[in-house]
């Protein structure tokens, strides 16, 4: 009987400290209570395709895709996630939202912690709100004939996203707050123009996409960026619309 090959994940970055793969959309990050159901995990893809034991260093939602990062060693763990919560990691994302949105801006919105009924069971449910904020600009704006709500065509808008802090599901909560929602976002987004993209435009996923991640590498200090290339669905969608050019050609897919 031949053996199904291994699940293996594309790898952005390897050496004796760390590992760096650009995950999928729909691969939860490790176990979770949330998704019971669930059975591929990246943590066990990669551990499984290099060898050795990786330590989670930061989370990517289920459904976003992008450079997801990992150390080898707990020392080294300790110090990313150091530089992280010094705010020295500097995070870049894509994300395709409803409406034309504004050139740039800087989202200050404080955030209160989103608790799920598993994970979160012994936290504080009356905490503050967290000070949170996200740098966007657009890079490009597209108007289809389409009447998904109450207006003949529809306008959407590809926006780069830095944020600022680290709350859950930032800059979904950040883009829906200022009535630009993430197209795909279950969630905080539009059903009406998620299933749209899903049943018109072969986008049935979460337009968000960890781009780029940049540290200082723990052992050397040297600076390390980390780019992840779009999928197929992303790169479809963008020569539709006429967006290819928005983004260097680093972030498009290979092939």
């Amino acid at each position: 009987m031949t053996e199904s090959p291994t699940e293996t994940l594309p790898l952005l970055f390897q050496d004796d400290s760390l590992v760096a793969v650009n995950k999928p959309t729909g691969l939860l990050v490790h176990r979770s209570e949330i998704d019971r159901h669930e059975t591929r995990f990246a943590l066990q893809l990669v551990r499984d395709q290099i060898g050795q034991r990786v330590y989670p260093v930061h989370r990517l939602d289920k459904p976003t895709s992008g450079v997801l990062l990992f150390a080898l060693c707990p020392d080294m763990a300790r110090r990313v996630s150091q530089q992280m919560e010094n705010r020295q990691v500097q995070k870049l994302y894509h994300a395709v939202v409803r409406g034309y949105a504004p050139d740039e801006g800087l989202i200050d919105h404080p955030l209160k912690e989103e608790l799920d009924k598993y994970t979160d069971k012994k936290a504080r449910q009356n905490k503050p709100p967290q000070e949170a904020q996200t740098r966007f600009r657009c890079l490009a704006r597209t108007e289809i004939d389409a009447e998904i709500e109450r207006y003949p065509r529809s306008r959407y808008s590809l926006v780069e996203c830095t944020p600022l802090s680290g709350r859950k599901h930032q800059i979904r909560r950040h883009m829906k707050h200022i009535n630009h929602p993430i197209i795909g976002d279950a969630k905080h987004g539009r059903g009406r123009h998620n299933r749209y993209f899903k049943q018109h435009l072969q986008a049935g996923r979460l337009l968000l996409h960890a781009s780029r991640m940049t540290l200082e590498h723990p052992l050397s200090g040297v600076p390390l960026t980390l780019d992840a290339p779009i999928d197929g669905v992303w790169q479809q969608l963008l020569t539709r619309f006429g967006w290819l050019d928005a983004l260097p050609s680093r972030w498009h897919t290979e092939g």
